[in-house]
C-alpha cells in the first residue's frame, strides 16, 4: 500500500479536549488500533479517530509533558515532572493541590488498554507507574562552583520519543529518547545546547513502581548515554521530540530562544544517520561529551554555524507516521479552564511541510 492510499484512512484534521488539565504538550498515535493520545499537563486523554473521547487519566500534580506510544508492549511513555519553580507553583495552583517538599522527575507509563472511561484517577485505578530519572535529578538540584543553580541550565525533562540510536540503520533495536528542559537564562553560556538522555525502555519493567505523588518514590535507572547539541539556548528546551523513520531524522520543536547571538529557530533536525562524536561542549570549560549533528538543510546562520528550520508547529505534539506524513498539533484554549487541540495532518516536502486540507 502506498503512501497516499494509506494515508486515506486518516482524518485530516482530529479535534482533542476534556474537561481536564491544562494546555497540551504533546500527541502520540496507536495507528494499529486507531487511537490519538493527548497529554494535556495534568491529564491523559484517548480519543478514537472520529474524535471521540474514550476516557482519559487525571490526579497527576506534577507536569505530563511530551508523550509516545511504544507499540512494542502497547503502553504511553511520557516525561513527568515535579518541582517548585514558576512552572511547578501554577500547576498546584491552577488544580489546587499540595506537592512534596522534593523535586522529582520520571518517565511516566500509562497502560493504554485500561483508558476506557473518564475520570481515570493517575494513582487510585492502577493506569500508571514511574521510573525515576536519577541523571535529570542530579542536573537539576546541583549547584555548581560560581553558585549558580542547576547544571547546563537544566529545568527538567519535556521531549520524548522512541528510535534508533544516532547513526545505527532504522530497522535496528528502538531506545526510549528523553530531552532537558533548559532554562533561558540570557546571562548563562553553559545552558546553550539541547541535552538528550538515552535509556534502554526494556530495563524499566523491573523498576516501574505506581507512584504516590505525596511521597515520590526514587525507584531509577541511569541513562545508558547523554548526548549533546548545540542549538543556542531556547525557552524550555526541547519541547516535543519525535523520530522520523521516513527520513532518518530527530525533529526537535522548540520555544524560541532570546539570545540575539543566535539565529533561534523554532525546529531542529538531528541528522539520525550520524553517530554522535565525542568533543568538547560549548559553554562547559572543556568538558567533553558526545555531540550531535544538525542535519544540513533549511536554514543556515553563517556566524553560529547552526541550521534549522522555520516551521512553527510541533511544540504542543507531533507524530510520524513513518512515510512523509505528520500530524501537528494546533493547540487552543476551548474555554476559560480547558485545553484542546486540532492535530492536522502535513506532507514533509524537503524542509517544508505541507498542509493537507
Amino acid at each position: 500500500m502506498n503512501s497516499e492510499t494509506a494515508m486515506k484512512k486518516i482524518p485530516n484534521s482530529l479535534f482533542c479536549s476534556i474537561p481536564s488539565g491544562g494546555h497540551v504538550q504533546g500527541i502520540a498515535l496507536d495507528t494499529e488500533h486507531n487511537y490519538m493520545y493527548v497529554s494535556l499537563t495534568t491529564a491523559l486523554a484517548k480519543v478514537d479517530m472520529q474524535g471521540t473521547v474514550i476516557g482519559y487519566v487525571e490526579g497527576l500534580t506534577g507536569h505530563l509533558g511530551s508523550i509516545a506510544f511504544n507499540g512494542e508492549d502497547g503502553k504511553i511513555y511520557g516525561s513527568l515532572e515535579y518541582k517548585h519553580d514558576s512552572i511547578g507553583k501554577d500547576i498546584i495552583k491552577n488544580i489546587n493541590a499540595s506537592l512534596a517538599d522534593e523535586d522529582a522527575f520520571y518517565v511516566a507509563i500509562f497502560d493504554a488498554e485500561k483508558i476506557d472511561r473518564p475520570g481515570l484517577d493517575a494513582e487510585k485505578d492502577g493506569i500508571m507507574t514511574a521510573v525515576y530519572l536519577n541523571d535529570v535529578v542530579n542536573d537539576y538540584s546541583a549547584v555548581l562552583p560560581d553558585g549558580k543553580r542547576h547544571r547546563y541550565g537544566c529545568s527538567g525533562i519535556d521531549g520524548l520519543s522512541f528510535g534508533p540510536v544516532f547513526g545505527k540503520p532504522g530497522d535496528s533495536e528502538k531506545m526510549l529518547f528523553v530531552a532537558y528542559g533548559i532554562y533561558g537564562d540570557k546571562s548563562r553560556t553553559d545552558n546553550d545546547c539541547q541535552i538528550i538522555l538515552e535509556y534502554d525502555w526494556r530495563a524499566f519493567s523491573g523498576i516501574a513502581k505506581p507512584l504516590l505523588q505525596s511521597a515520590p518514590h526514587h525507584e531509577g535507572i541511569r541513562c545508558t548515554n547523554r548526548y549533546f547539541l548545540y542549538t543556542g539556548n531556547t525557552d524550555y528546551g526541547i519541547q516535543n521530540l519525535e523520530y522520523d523513520a521516513f527520513n532518518g531524522d530527530w525533529l526537535a520543536a522548540v520555544y524560541q530562544g532570546q539570545k540575539k547571538q543566535f539565529p533561534n529557530y523554532p525546529m531542529f533536525v538531528i541528522d539520525g544517520s550520524v553517530a554522535a562524536k565525542e568533543a568538547e561542549i560549548p559553554g562547559q570549560n572543556g568538558e567533553k561529551g558526545l555531540m550531535l549533528s544538525l542535519k544540513k538543510e533549511g536554514i543556515f546562520d553563517p556566524k553560529t554555524g547552526i541550521w534549522g528550520i522555520g516551521f512553527g508547529y510541533g511544540q504542543t505534539g507531533i507524530h510520524s507516521f513513518g512515510n512523509g506524513y505528520f500530524y501537528f498539533s494546533h493547540d487552543m484554549r476551548v474555554s476559560d479552564n480547558q485545553w484542546g487541540t486540532t492535530a492536522r495532518l502535513y506532507r514533509r516536502n524537503g524542509t517544508e511541510f505541507e498542509l493537507i486540507v
